[in-house]
């Protein structure tokens, strides 16, 4: 935060999004105030509270890519959520606190992403040793340690008597200096082919270290109590024969679970989500109902009362501590074609201080659209198809003519902004992509005569000969 100042917020916004300088301005002074109150004297620091954004404008101009690029820049806990999602709350609607505990989670996702890549070189090497143990069972055999061995001194079970015929295992000497050559082995390399038979906690891709203990995060309490045991127990084992290549990235996951500490990855992530965290409510304008009405405009008032304690600032519980809403910063966008930000509640179009409206997108928009950002559609084709050896290219003339029909479907039937370029670029492009395996090696050039006979059923024929020119 300290390098990015508003001006260099802009730099970075517009390598994605084409123009809504007022939109980009907003969030990029949004930004460098949360940097600024970092600095203030802790005394101060929690008068000050963010000021919320209002976003106005037609889908597909970039009211929600600005938010979750801010958010990209910063590694900010970023939420989208729907306000349609909570029209029935009360009845069918989630409640509007689940906003708070889903923020959470990806806080969590993120401060565990931090840290495993902090640990991912020591646990690289408790893999390494783990699978050493798989080809010299005796090695495993003297430094096996875990919860059931414990439970077994509880109730004075002895270890059962080895078997009779069983091999000698070999001296500590030779057993160290056998290690020492897998151990080269399996880090140059040159066992990843071999087989092996390993045993892994089921499920252990998939659970992250704040879910070990049963806390996956929901609208209802309560956890899997049985669940919660098992995994305090070491969890269920299941063997599988795997690579060695394999059994080092399974390793090297569980291995990086164990070193990390949950309840120090808890409270990072609740620092993280009510200091840092970015809620992006779509779609608010749908729950703006005018006065005096009855039926849905009464339940739409409703969700607009339940969201204003969550922007306002409260405390909201969650399985993983309470978490305070005073300083996230939100921002909602709407539409507002049937209705207008005075449709909402007073108290909350004062929490919405902040009010910027997103210009329509236009054919000269879209041509930039189509070819200036990092990730433009073109670019996208481009790299796509040659994967499979095609080598695309677009005439100048193909892009005018893309974006003069995009703009035109847009203002003849619904405007959805600059999605419709995908509609358009897919249409023109489908004969090419399902051929490309048919195309390895050729050149394939796109220009203004094929944009035209690929979208002849779509658009009316008057029109054509102008595209051509």
């Amino acid at each position: 935060m300290q390098n990015l100042t508003p001006a260099e917020v802009m730099a970075q916004l517009d390598r994605y999004i084409i123009g809504q300088s007022k939109a980009k301005r907003a969030v990029a002074i949004a930004l460098r105030n949360r940097y600024r109150r970092a600095l203030l004297p802790d005394d101060f620091r929690d008068e000050v509270i963010p000021k919320n954004i209002l976003m106005m404008g037609p889908t597909g101009v970039g009211k929600t890519e600005i938010a979750r690029r801010m958010a990209l820049l910063v590694n900010a806990p970023f939420l989208k959520v729907e306000a349609t999602k909570f029209t029935e709350v009360g009845y069918v609607g989630r409640d509007v606190d689940s906003i708070v505990r889903d923020l959470l989670q990806v806080a969590l996702r993120l401060v565990e992403t931090e840290k495993t890549e902090m640990v991912k070189d020591k646990a690289a090497q408790m893999a390494v040793e783990r699978i050493i143990d798989v080809f010299i069972p005796s090695r495993k055999r003297k430094t096996e340690s875990g919860p059931l061995p414990f439970f077994g001194s509880i109730f004075n079970q002895k270890a059962a008597p080895s078997t009779e015929g069983e091999a000698e295992p070999p001296s500590s000497e030779a057993e160290d200096r056998l290690a020492a050559r897998f151990r080269k082995q399996i880090i140059d390399g040159e066992r990843d082919n071999d087989e092996i038979e390993i045993e892994v906690s089921a499920g252990a891709a998939q659970t992250t270290p704040f879910q070990a203990y049963g806390q996956q995060d929901s609208d209802e309490g309560g956890g899997d109590i049985p669940e919660a045991l098992q995994n305090l127990l070491g969890g269920k084992k299941r063997r599988r024969r795997v690579t060695v290549l394999e059994a080092k990235r399974i390793y090297a996951q569980e291995c990086a679970k164990e070193l990390l500490d949950k309840d120090e990855l808890i409270q990072l992530a609740i620092q993280r989500t009510e200091q840092q965290g970015i809620v992006f409510i779509d779609e608010i304008d749908k729950i703006a109902g005018s006065q005096g009405r009855s039926g849905a405009d009464v339940s739409r008032e409703g969700v607009q009362r339940d969201l204003l304690p969550i922007i306002e600032g409260t405390t909201v519980n969650t399985k993983h501590g309470p978490v305070k809403t005073q300083h996230v910063l939100f921002i909602a966008a709407g539409a507002f074609h049937m209705s207008k930000p005075s449709d909402l509640v007073p108290e909350l179009q004062g929490r919405l201080p902040i009010r910027v409206e997103l210009d329509s997108l236009t054919q000269a928009d879209f041509e930039r659209i189509l070819v200036e950002p990092h990730n433009a559609l073109v670019k996208q084709y481009e790299a796509l198809l040659a994967t499979e050896g095609v080598h695309l290219v677009f005439q100048p003339d193909a892009i005018t003519a893309i974006a003069s029909i995009a703009a035109d479907i847009n203002a003849h039937q619904e405007n959805i902004g600059a999605r419709r370029l995908q509609t358009v670029l897919e249409r023109v492009l489908e004969e090419v992509s399902f051929s490309a395996d048919t195309l390895s090696g050729q050149t394939v050039v796109v220009d203004s005569n094929m944009v035209v006979k690929q979208m002849a059923d779509t658009i009316s024929m008057d029109e054509v000969s102008r595209y051509i020119l």
